[in-house]
């Protein structure tokens, strides 16, 4: 989820335009209020800007600052970037499950203004140096015990019994399962989750096998509703597997440049349904 450096002014202008747009609403909104909620003028201060006027949150500040000043962009593209915002516009605020933490976390935590965004990270020196510079983030270790070379063990275990049982990960007997992240990661019904981490371009790299899996099973153990799971590098053969045998073809949405994205419902009130649906539902 760490971006190279690198500089497309395409993309930098997409980023200051959505924090722009985010800006532009909350202003808009907080009109809105003031004027269906109009406050007893005595108790109102005299000031220079008109009765709507409002100040721009500091995170979204500090996001349109860097943004705008940055040499460095994210590695997902204006078109992989635009499918996630889409979502995250009809359904925010709302919780936010990202596993990595890069140089697009502020954005996706602004874009998430008034929710709440949770990034969960392997290297805990990369966590502290963000923190530093970001502390409005929220942000916690995780430990993977998986490696790229077992990906194709654990894809033949996944398809096991005790892998497709709908149960919360953390008290699953799935290989697949991470057990260990904080206890609020399970207890908080995620509206949208992205897998962007961890590490997963070479052998020894831990992969994002159980990232995958876990996402997809948080999603069916929620009591009611549907959330939208995206996978990025779906152009290598581990995410590109896993997210079609765990996330299901039939649950695709769209697929734009290295990024799917699933709409996965909720599975608690019918254990009995299909894991994977048996129609394809996928648009380009």
């Amino acid at each position: 989820m760490r971006a190279k450096a690198q500089s497309p002014f395409n993309l930098k202008l997409l980023l200051v335009g959505i924090m722009l747009s985010v800006f532009l609403l909350f202003v808009l909104r907080s009109g809105l209020n003031s004027s269906l909620n109009p406050s007893d003028s005595r108790n109102v201060k005299t000031t220079n800007c008109s009765p709507t006027c409002t100040k721009i949150p500091p995170s979204l500040a500090q996001a349109v600052i860097h943004y705008t000043t940055s040499t460095i962009t994210p590695q997902q593209t204006f078109k992989e970037i635009s499918v996630t915002a889409r979502a995250l516009d009809k359904k925010s605020p709302c919780n936010f499950l990202i596993f990595g933490l890069g140089h697009d976390s502020l954005m996706w935590h602004s874009l998430n203004y008034g929710g709440r965004t949770i990034f969960l990270e392997e290297d805990e020196a990369w966590i502290e140096q963000i923190k530093r510079r970001f502390p409005m983030l929220e942000s916690y270790h995780v430990t993977y015990d998986s490696k790229v070379n077992q990906a194709n063990d654990l894809m033949e275990e996944g398809k096991g019994p005790e892998c497709t049982a709908i149960s919360d990960p953390k008290y699953s007997m799935c290989q697949l399962a991470l057990k260990s992240m904080p206890s609020e990661v399970y207890e908080i019904k995620w509206d949208l989750i992205m897998v962007d981490a961890p590490t997963g371009y070479h052998e020894e790299a831990p992969g994002r096998m159980t990232a995958i899996y876990t996402a997809g099973m948080m999603a069916r153990n929620r009591e009611d509703g549907e959330t939208d799971v995206f996978v990025h590098d779906v152009n290598r053969i581990v995410e590109d597997k896993y997210s079609k045998e765990f996330l299901c073809e039939g649950y695709m949405k769209k697929q734009e440049g290295r990024l799917r994205h699933f709409t996965i419902p909720s599975h608690w009130n019918n254990l009995n349904k299909p894991f994977c649906p048996s129609s394809l539902g996928t648009t380009p």
